[in-house]
């Protein structure tokens, strides 16, 4: 006849604590902008149909300098440091991608001990206007023209929780300092295959780069190059050029 084998279990107590560490990220590459505008949000909430033939005669396709501000992830506080910020999200994100490549950690496990704080983090640097060739996501990946911000010279202070003794600092730091290597944050981010912005060290707060862009790269400076933007490239600069003269002439005919 056979026996049930029965067996206790001893309750083990795990002192659990949370730490945080602040850091100093200097970018490497240059950080792209690419929310999402209010105008595609609206639409998705509430869609306005095909366009006839009128309409669209009417209707431009493209704003660039309008397109380029709705582009920017603004920080909403007044009298805040910084107009600019990357959503804290993206660097916790960061840190996970780069988990993958790092033997010792997981993915799903820096998900659940780490947390950035924040829900945006002030990003110092001067935005200028930046309009390149995209490949749209439909089947026949059409090709079309994006204006976004780029901060080519930015830097952010960054601070992370985690949960120990799962993490310890050193685990956050090594996690942090490969993501700012190998993964980035941003659009046309380095882990997105074909780009590679931005990037970041790990710096101290002493550095004199880091603390110069802390100096003149804050919210009054970013504002008035939202307001008046450069363009960052001689292709933008041309781009920008020839839509402003096409636009006078096509005005001058009535056609917008």
């Amino acid at each position: 006849m056979a026996t049930r084998k029965t067996t206790t279990e001893e309750a083990v107590d795990i002192e659990l604590s949370q730490s945080r560490a602040t850091y100093h990220l200097l970018g490497t590459t240059p950080l792209i902008q690419n929310r999402m505008s209010e105008k595609a949000r609206h639409e998705i909430l509430l869609p306005r149909g095909k366009l006839n033939a009128a309409q669209r005669a009417t209707n431009l396709k493209h704003e660039p300098l309008v397109e380029f501000r709705a582009a920017a992830h603004t920080i909403r506080i007044q009298g805040g440091p910084t107009l600019l910020g990357v959503p804290s999200p993206a660097f916790k994100a960061a840190m996970g991608t780069a988990a993958l490549d790092l033997p010792g950690t997981m993915k799903t496990k820096i998900a659940r001990l780490t947390f950035v704080e924040g829900y945006m983090v002030n990003i110092y640097g001067i935005p200028e206007l930046l309009m390149s060739v995209v490949r749209m996501a439909d089947m026949n990946h059409t090709p079309d023209i994006r204006s976004r911000p780029i901060i080519a010279r930015w830097a952010c202070e960054v601070t992370v929780r985690y949960m120990e003794p799962q993490m310890n600092g050193q685990m956050v730091s090594r996690l942090l300092a490969a993501a700012g290597m190998s993964i980035g944050v941003g659009d046309w981010r380095n882990s997105k295959g074909s780009g590679n912005f931005g990037l970041w060290d790990i710096v101290r707060g002493d550095n004199p780069e880091w603390l110069e862009l802390i100096k003149t790269g804050g919210r009054d400076a970013q504002e008035a190059a939202m307001a008046n933007p450069t363009c960052y490239d001689d292709e933008t600069a041309e781009l920008l050029s020839w839509y402003d003269t096409e636009l006078d002439k096509r005005r001058l005919k009535g056609v917008t």
